[in-house]
């Protein structure tokens, strides 16, 4: 029941900016942890960006300083701002959100959404 749907994406020139979404619906009240992973063509999908749900975030190098990732509780939203883009930086972008239950044990349960396509080109 639970989804996660992305948008935002869309075709921009070298330098220009983007602001992906990421709306969750379901049963899933608060995601310990939400972000973005990307998957460029021909290669492995990896992580953009991802934020905890006490505001922590991390970025991989490439993003770092051009990448601001943010999220909306109330709306269970996580927002990814991209500026100054490269054609490096295409990718489908895909939303993740994770639940961590710590009981006796820890246990996680990752949400992936279906993907939004960016492209960086001239």
């Amino acid at each position: 029941q639970v989804q996660l749907v992305e948008s935002g994406g869309g075709l921009v020139q070298p330098g220009g900016s983007l602001r992906l979404s990421c709306a969750a619906s379901g049963a899933i009240r608060r995601f310990s942890v939400m972000g973005w992973y990307r998957q460029p063509p021909g290669k492995q999908r990896e992580l953009v960006a991802d934020i905890t749900n006490d505001g922590s975030t991390n970025y991989t190098g490439s993003a770092q300083g051009r990448f601001t990732i943010s999220r909306d509780n109330a709306k269970n939203t996580v927002y990814l701002q991209m500026n100054s883009l490269k054609p490096d930086d295409t990718a489908v972008y895909y939303c993740k959100a994770s639940v961590i239950v710590t009981t006796i044990f820890v246990r996680r349960t990752d949400y992936w959404g279906q993907g939004t396509q960016v492209t960086v080109s001239s």
